[in-house]
């Protein structure tokens, strides 16, 4: 029975989120600690896991036939690379920080920097775009470090809190892209595996759909129930349910968690009493 094969960063944030939304679509993984490969005991699936910036080229030569990996690492390694699914997760920027000290108006300030990354060709386009000269040093591993040591005038990687940023003294100047997990597809994938990978793209889009909204329940008068009908966005229409008590009903819907509050202020005002609101698992529509 074919499987199909799909990497994920071997260790660290990305990795985690990897897994939870794999264990959040039903699918069970054992993956003993150390493992190069683990497959899924309850659907066709086995999980590599790679070096990150490996990732795009075992797409490439359809050693994999998917991954969940950055977008920042496929502008740098794999730009032909199709993407079917942005996942919402592990968000990040790839931005220029220089020293704090040092001011910064435009771009032209870079022109005749040394700029240390460990993402030469993002660079090197952005750059080019821009008509800027600068000097490039490719570094792998802690970027940041350059500017004190004196490497670099400025650096370009990923900055997530931007907690690394401060601690060495170095501030944001310049956002190059902004980045977050995707599922991304290998151009070699066959045609059984990509049947099973839009099984789990379905799965997957009914989880995040789960995590971007909020099941409410709410009691109202019955003469308030039109006003409130017109508050819910809902999927269709809210289900309504009579209550024991004279006069009142329950209203179900669902909220966008963006609007919830805004929803849930307008929905008291309204008369609404007794809202309760519950995360959803998943949503199929």
């Amino acid at each position: 029975m074919k499987k199909l094969k799909i990497a994920v960063q071997k260790s660290g944030r990305l990795n985690e989120d990897s897994m939870k939304i794999l264990r959040d679509v039903g699918i069970s993984i054992d993956n003993g600690k150390d493992q190069l490969k683990a497959s899924a005991a309850n659907f066709p699936l086995e999980v590599f896991y790679l070096r990150n910036g490996d990732i795009p080229q075992y797409l490439n030569d359809g050693v994999v036939d998917a991954a969940i990996i950055g977008e920042n690492v496929l502008f740098e390694k794999g730009r032909e690379i199709k993407t079917v699914e942005k996942l919402g997760f592990s968000k990040c920027k790839v931005s220029v920080a220089i020293p704090k000290s040092k001011s910064y108006n435009t771009l032209s300030d870079l022109n005749g920097k040394r700029i240390a990354t460990s993402y030469p060709n993002t660079v090197k386009e952005f750059l080019k775009e821009n008509g800027v000269n600068a000097e490039l040093h490719i570094i792998n591993g802690s970027v940041e470090i350059a500017p004190n040591i004196g490497l670099a005038d400025a650096i370009v990687d990923i900055v997530s809190s931007g907690s690394t940023l401060f601690k060495n003294n170095l501030k944001e100047v310049e956002v190059l892209l902004k980045s977050e997990a995707v599922l991304a597809v290998s151009p070699k994938i066959g045609e059984v595996e990509q049947t099973i990978l839009q099984r789990l793209q379905f799965r997957i889009q009914s989880v995040l759909k789960g995590r971007q909204n909020k099941y409410v329940l709410l009691n109202a008068p019955n003469d308030k129930i039109d006003d409130i009908i017109r508050i819910l966005p809902g999927m269709n229409s809210p289900t309504i349910m009579p209550l024991a008590k004279e006069g009142w009903s329950s209203l179900h819907s669902v909220i966008n968690k963006n609007e919830f509050w805004e929803v849930i202020d307008e929905l008291k005002l309204n008369g609404a009493e007794g809202i309760l609101v519950c995360p959803i698992e998943n949503m199929v529509l």
